[in-house]
Formats: structure tokens, C-alpha cells, sequence
């Protein structure tokens, strides 16, 4: 990757991950830009451009998460930084590609990069899921009690990630097809996401 942009990515771009709740955290994006890395070999891309969109993914979280994906393309849009190494068409394609990560949308990524970024920030290490969910739900629902933390997390599971759920699949590369079965077969089993649950709520509470 371009150093001077590599420098400044890291320098002002991934610590404002520290600002975010636990499950939007700096080892958040870290990971989403290696599994963006990885994707990227598989294909004719530019590094350059996989490893920016990784980074400025969900910076938009720093106004909220309903529009956080459209902010995020702005925040990226507007950073003069950019227009130091990227021509206005590179940047129009990173900012469509960070507006398409987002798991809830209803269509698919406009392009190659907006593929890698939604299957690279979907992350699907089961335990991984199930952590961040109770680390939101705590984060932004503080005053339930835990059977409340409970419910909503497997709802949360089942909506997005179990059988007929919202979240998609892009890259035939990835190995999130057989994560995703693997999680659907705990999400499926009340007895062993009840155990992890409970586990992972007194460590995060």
C-alpha cells in the first residue's frame, strides 16, 4: 500500500474507531481491512482503494448508526486528503462501495469493491457475532435486565443471520458460507446459545 496513505489511515482514519461502542471498535475495523486484504488478492483491484474503503467503512457511526453507511461515503467523499492519491472516479467508486457494506441493504453492491467490503465486514466467527451483539445491546440498551439482553440478542441472530435472515453473501471466496452454518446450527440450539450467552454477558457486564 501507498505509505504516505497507509501513514495517514492510520494516524486519523482507524482511531476514531475508539470513539465507537465495542462492537464498532479499532480491532473492528483492523479486522475488516486484513479480510478486505485477503479477498482482494482473489481479484484485479486496487489494493490502495480495497484497504481505504475498509478503513472509512463505518466512520459515519460518529453520527449514528441509521445512516451510518451513507455518512461514512461522505466522510470519504469529502477528506481532501484523498484527492492526493485517488482521480474523482476512484473516489465516486469508494464512496458507492461503502454506502453498499452495510448487511440490512436490500441490493447488491454495485461493484467488485462494494462486494469485498460487504463480505469482509460480515466477520462471521460465530462467538465473535454473538460477543458483539451483547456488547451493542448493552452499550445502547443499558436499562433492560438480562433475560431482555437475552431475547434480544437472539432475535437479533435469527433476523440477521438465521435461516431466510437479511444478511448476504458476495465473495464465493470467503469461508463465511461455512461460518454461517456453523452459527446458524448454535442460533438453531437454545441449550448452547444460552451457554454462551451467559458466559459472554458476565464478562462484557
Amino acid at each position: 500500500m501507498n505509505r504516505e496513505l497507509s501513514d495517514y489511515i492510520e494516524r486519523e482514519i482507524v482511531p476514531r474507531y475508539e470513539h465507537f461502542d465495542k462492537a464498532h471498535s479499532t480491532s473492528h475495523v483492523r479486522q475488516v481491512m486484513e479480510q478486505s486484504r485477503r479477498l482482494a488478492e482473489c481479484y484485479d483491484v486496487d489494493k490502495d482503494m480495497v484497504l481505504t474503503i475498509a478503513a472509512y467503512h463505518d466512520t459515519g457511526l460518529c453520527q449514528g448508526r441509521e445512516r451510518h453507511h451513507i455518512t461514512s461515503g461522505e466522510i470519504l467523499a469529502a477528506d481532501v486528503e484523498l484527492q492526493k492519491h485517488f482521480s474523482r472516479e476512484q473516489i465516486a467508486i469508494m464512496r458507492d462501495a461503502v454506502e453498499d457494506h452495510r448487511a440490512s441493504s436490500t441490493r447488491e453492491p454495485r461493484t467488485i469493491y462494494g462486494r469485498i467490503i460487504a463480505e469482509a465486514d460480515r466477520c462471521i466467527d460465530a462467538e465473535t457475532v454473538i460477543r458483539r451483539t451483547i456488547q451493542y445491546g448493552l452499550q445502547h440498551y443499558p436499562t433492560i435486565d438480562r433475560e431482555g439482553h437475552y431475547r434480544r440478542c437472539q432475535e437479533h441472530l435469527r433476523e440477521k443471520y438465521g435461516e431466510g435472515g437479511y444478511l448476504k453473501l458476495w465473495i464465493p471466496e470467503s469461508d463465511n458460507a461455512t461460518r454461517l452454518q456453523q452459527l446458524r446450527e448454535i442460533i438453531k440450539d437454545e441449550g448452547r446459545l444460552r451457554s454462551l450467552f451467559e458466559r459472554m454477558f458476565d464478562e462484557e457486564s
